[in-house]
């Protein structure tokens, strides 16, 4: 079993393309290729945390997407999880994993508390790795910084160790 990550697939979302500058020239191509690259990579009994912005608001085709992807998924809130089918209550969750204690928000400029890493959606394709204004460490696991697909926390881990060493830290 291992531990994968992502946020702001935005499936169902025609205008995320142009927003983005995704390489899809549809929203089906699209979706099916966030799809594929996820299957890919996740396990049946792997655990996905989608930290946010999973479908487009007022998307009610979360049932479909969900039954088409691999892997027992945890939903984070994002910003446009209030109005779609998702309908997590979970705004947060503390953990720790490959030594490290996380927290995983959607939003890093919510980043709150002592963890060592801060794992976050929402700023698409603008950075992976940044250390807020507040000194929390925070790395963005968007699909748009991933390459469309899900990251593994021995990923995560090992691009954050390199971060760190080129930081000087």
């Amino acid at each position: 079993m291992k531990y994968w990550f992502t946020a702001d697939l935005h499936l169902g979302h025609n205008r995320i393309i142009g927003f983005c500058n995704r390489p899809y020239k549809s929203i089906e191509q699209m979706d099916d290729a966030l799809i594929r690259n996820w299957n890919s990579r996740v396990q049946p009994d792997d655990i996905i945390f989608i930290i946010g912005d999973f479908c487009y608001r007022n998307n009610t085709n979360k049932n479909t997407y969900a039954r088409r992807l691999v892997g027992k998924t945890i939903f984070i809130r994002g910003n446009h999880d209030k109005n779609n089918a998702t309908k997590t209550s979970i705004n947060y969750i503390g953990l720790s994993l490959g030594g490290k204690s996380l927290l995983l928000i959607h939003d890093p400029a919510e980043a709150f508390g002592t963890s060592e890493l801060t794992l976050c959606g929402h700023v698409h394709q603008n950075w992976k790795f940044k250390t807020t204004s507040s000194g929390l460490d925070c790395c963005n696991v968007g699909v748009d910084v991933w390459g469309f697909r899900p990251i593994c926390i021995e990923e995560i881990l090992k691009e954050y160790e390199t971060w760190k060493l080129k930081r000087g830290r």
